[in-house]
């Protein structure tokens, strides 16, 4: 049996973003965190975060886990093959204009996902956290491993001197997806940091501090020669029920 306080860092991570139709955010936020979390962990996956994207207001952003892609197999078809999905599913993709922007993640490094303990999600009904998490994606050309080592090498451990530590530091999943009903977003080779602040002004406190920090022009622009877009960061609100930050 697993221990009631159990921590869990599961190795596959789905960061999806969901575009809502106009001001259908909050009924999705409501029944996904009435109907949607502890229903689709019974099946062996993880809810790992909810939230609003503070930039888009027909956004919602989460993230789930699984032990592996085997698991995640298993998880998915059955909450989809499920009850709970065929009673309420038809009003959550009326909210939904798009539900196709997943990228399908793992640790960047061994101990660099998310660690939480279940048990500690809120109650329903639980005022909405204070936090705000940062979420940055980078982009590089596919195959090519110069990009993810700088983030590794070179972008993680300025960092962890000048601020917290990051929640998390993924990069792409390349296994095939094991459940073709659901896209993920192909060809990727991303990371991805998330970074947990008590509020927006920590988390600008701490990209000042790490601008100004002697490695970080020399890093960055290492980092720009090697990427095919800019890189995007998230700004993102905690719903309720969220386990993260």
């Amino acid at each position: 049996m697993t221990p009631i306080d159990a921590v869990s860092s599961p190795a596959v991570i789905e960061l999806r973003q969901y575009t809502l139709r106009p001001g259908r955010r909050e009924e999705l936020i409501e029944l996904f965190d009435r109907e949607f979390i502890e229903t689709q962990e019974e099946t062996g996956m993880l809810v790992l975060g909810q939230f609003r994207d503070l930039d888009e207001p027909d956004r919602f952003v989460w993230l789930r886990g699984f032990e592996d892609m085997t698991v995640r197999h298993h998880a998915l078809t059955a909450f989809y093959d499920g009850p709970v999905w065929a009673e309420h599913g038809p009003q959550a993709n009326a909210t939904m204009a798009d539900s196709d922007d997943v990228l399908l993640l793992r640790p960047l490094t061994a101990g660099s996902g998310f660690t939480v303990r279940p048990s500690h999600r809120p109650r329903p009904g639980a005022p909405a956290p204070e936090g705000f998490v940062s979420a940055t994606v980078w982009s590089f050309p596919p195959g090519q491993p110069e990009g993810i080592a700088l983030i590794r090498h070179g972008l993680l451990p300025v960092l962890h001197e000048t601020g917290p530590a990051p929640l998390a530091a993924l990069t792409t999943e390349t296994a095939h997806n094991t459940f073709a009903r659901l896209p993920v977003r192909a060809g990727e080779n991303a990371a991805v940091v998330f970074t947990s602040y008590p509020d927006e002004s920590a988390h600008r406190r701490h990209m000042a501090e790490m601008r100004a920090h002697p490695r970080t022009r020399e890093i960055l622009t290492s980092i720009g020669s090697e990427q095919t877009a800019v890189p995007r960061t998230l700004r993102l609100a905690p719903t309720s029920r969220s386990l993260l930050p």
